[in-house]
């Protein structure tokens, strides 16, 4: 198994990617999400890796994180889900958002990845709460811990406020949806959900 690759970046061609490591070329393909991270072309680049072997073929992907590679992992569990939608998945949502959307059970946010369907969503929902679980972060506690997205992490910590004060998750997800984008921080967008739901 080859976990991780330090070379030259040598291609960069979405999803693939090409790795000089001591004069030997790995090609790799890699979610989005590794690709806005990536240097310039000819600097030094680490990835950690995940190897498929299949009948036909040998597949190496690349992640720029631990995190995108576990959860990358965790997917390929799923039943009928492969690799190629794996890496939609994670091109598609940081793993940040991708947990929230499991905590939350907002299968419209999954569907609204490409070659996501309704019946495939609310698989995700079922077989990842519980492999979620097992990551060991799941979605509110992950999203406090290193660097999130700040929206993000403001709607996941507002949704644990909401449920803490004895609103139902279903309920919690209706009204954080009536929450403008353009509200960022965790107190506003509680304050906005309250308003909502006195609205009502």
């Amino acid at each position: 198994m080859i976990g991780f690759l330090r070379g030259r970046l040598g291609a960069k061609h979405p999803p693939q990617l090409l790795i000089d490591v001591g004069g030997v070329g790995y090609e790799l393909e890699a979610p989005m999400s590794t690709f806005y991270t990536l240097p310039a072309t000819g600097s030094e680049v680490s990835l950690f890796t995940h190897l498929v072997v299949r009948e036909d073929a040998h597949m190496l992907y690349g992640f720029g994180s631990e995190r995108e590679r576990r959860l990358f992992r965790e997917l390929l569990k799923v039943s009928g889900v492969g690799p190629r939608l794996a890496l939609t998945l994670l091109s598609g949502m940081s793993v940040e958002s991708f947990l929230m959307c499991i905590e939350m059970q907002d299968a419209d946010a999954l569907v609204r990845t490409p070659g996501v369907g309704r019946k495939t969503a609310e698989r995700l929902l079922i077989e990842m709460r519980d492999r979620v679980k097992g990551f060991g972060e799941f979605a509110s506690g992950a999203l406090r811990s290193g660097a999130p997205e700040a929206p993000a992490a403001a709607q996941a910590e507002a949704y644990s406020a909401l449920v803490a004060l004895g609103y139902k998750p279903a309920e919690v997800l209706r009204l954080l949806k009536t929450v403008e984008p353009s509200v960022q921080t965790t107190e506003e967008i509680i304050r906005h959900a309250l308003q909502a739901a006195a609205a009502r």
